[in-house]
């Protein structure tokens, strides 16, 4: 039996979705190992450096140990009166975050309509939308049911392990 690209990409596929670190198969004389390598525990961060200081020609990066993180993306400071409103949101609501490394679209193609849209209801093992890593495309379903409060990034951008998706409210 011959092993074929699909069977592949079936095969990363399943390994990057569970807690599977290791596995190999073989077909007679075929042989394939997949192996997954945890998150660094090291993350680099560039600390900018104050335009008063002199630098040297060629600054060296600058290194912290930190804890692995969601990382929320970049949004315009809330106006005081509604803050209270995000809180109460958050509060009442479910993360789901990204599984791995790699390139966020919410639609199966440009011109498709969303996986999911805010007020959506979704149900446990709905796809919500594709992580695209290492050319492979990577369905996401929802562990969770309810209704889609908030869509926490834009499609075709870059997201990072545990980076929060979507807002759920479980009880929607």
């Amino acid at each position: 039996m011959k092993i074929d690209l699909q069977q592949i990409k079936e095969l990363l596929g399943i390994v990057s979705s569970t807690d599977v670190t290791e596995l190999t198969i073989e077909f007679g004389d075929q042989k394939i190992t997949v192996k997954k390598t945890p998150a660094p525990a090291l993350t680099h961060v560039e600390v900018p450096v104050a335009s008063s200081m002199r630098m040297s020609p060629a600054p060296a990066p600058v290194h912290h140990e930190v804890a692995p993180r969601a990382a929320a993306p970049a949004e315009p400071p809330a106006k005081a009166d509604a803050a209270p409103a995000e809180d109460n949101v958050s509060a009442n609501t479910v993360a789901i975050t990204s599984p791995m490394v790699g390139t966020f679209y919410g639609a199966p193609s440009p011109t498709a309509p969303a996986f999911v849209k805010v007020n959506d209801k979704i149900s446990v093992g709905q796809t919500v939308c594709i992580i695209e890593a290492m050319k492979l495309m990577n369905d996401l379903p929802s562990e969770v049911s309810g209704k889609i409060v908030k869509i926490c990034v834009e499609s075709g951008t870059t997201v990072e392990y545990g980076q929060t998706l979507f807002l759920v409210d479980p009880k929607g």
